[in-house]
């Protein structure tokens, strides 16, 4: 089966091969992916990391040989973003994308947890989209991926797949940070997700990332005076 390497900053991974069609994730820079089929412009990839399927622009993948994607050694950028010389040229690049070079070294704490909160307040602010998983634009579940994936904890792409991670707690008050916060619908389907802070803070991607008040009803949004999401299950991950 063909392989191929994202070239781009970050492209979107779409449901069908239009540019109308859903996003239903994002492949960032240097990220790899079986080749399934090419339809001219659009190429149907399957990613490494999480195994996601999806179109995307062919002009934005690289075919590579598996022989090369053995042999290629790679580092991770994890800070926000950097500037980077690639063959392409000089590029931007979000946390999380996989380049054949020295990257710049990682700020991360020792301890894990600690460390991870740090780095999901970083995207303080980062706006929300549908399908975004990189440091430019994020939705929940992309978010908790790409913080985690900084600290070599690989996790599933969708919400309902990370709730599946970990243990269990019993009470609000259990939860340290770097736990995970799942919600619910009115039919009772998770859609929701959010990394634990201190103090029963949460950090999350909703209309942007944001830190709001967690309870046992669920995530009390200050500015609103009101719940906006109604937990279901806190999950120790580490």
């Amino acid at each position: 089966m063909d392989k191929g390497i994202c070239i781009v900053t970050v492209a979107p991974v779409r449901a069908e091969n239009s540019d109308r069609a859903e996003i239903v994730t994002e492949i960032l820079y240097g990220e790899s992916a079986d080749i399934l089929e090419v339809n001219k412009n659009w190429t149907k990839i399957k990613m490494h990391y999480d195994g996601y399927e999806g179109w995307m622009d062919t002009k934005q993948i690289k075919p590579v040989t598996e022989e090369y994607l053995a042999s290629r050694k790679v580092t991770m950028i994890t800070e926000d973003f950097s500037s980077v010389m690639t063959l392409e040229g000089k590029t931007l690049l979000s946390m999380g994308s996989e380049v054949e070079f020295p990257a710049v070294a990682s700020r991360r704490s020792h301890d894990v947890r600690e460390s991870i909160a740090l780095t999901a307040k970083e995207f303080l602010n980062i706006p929300y989209l549908w399908g975004g998983k990189s440091f430019f634009a994020v939705d929940c579940s992309g978010f908790v991926q790409l913080v985690f994936k900084i600290h070599n904890i690989k996790m599933p792409r969708d919400t309902y797949q990370q709730a599946e991670v970990g243990e269990a707690l019993s009470f609000v008050e259990e939860s340290q940070p770097g736990d995970l916060a799942f919600f619910e619908n009115s039919e009772g389907k998770i859609i929701h997700v959010g990394i634990m802070l201190d103090n029963q803070k949460i950090i999350h991607a909703s209309g942007k990332v944001r830190i709001d008040t967690l309870d046992s009803s669920g995530i009390f949004n200050k500015e609103m005076n009101k719940h906006t999401h109604k937990l279901r299950v806190i999950r120790s991950i580490i």
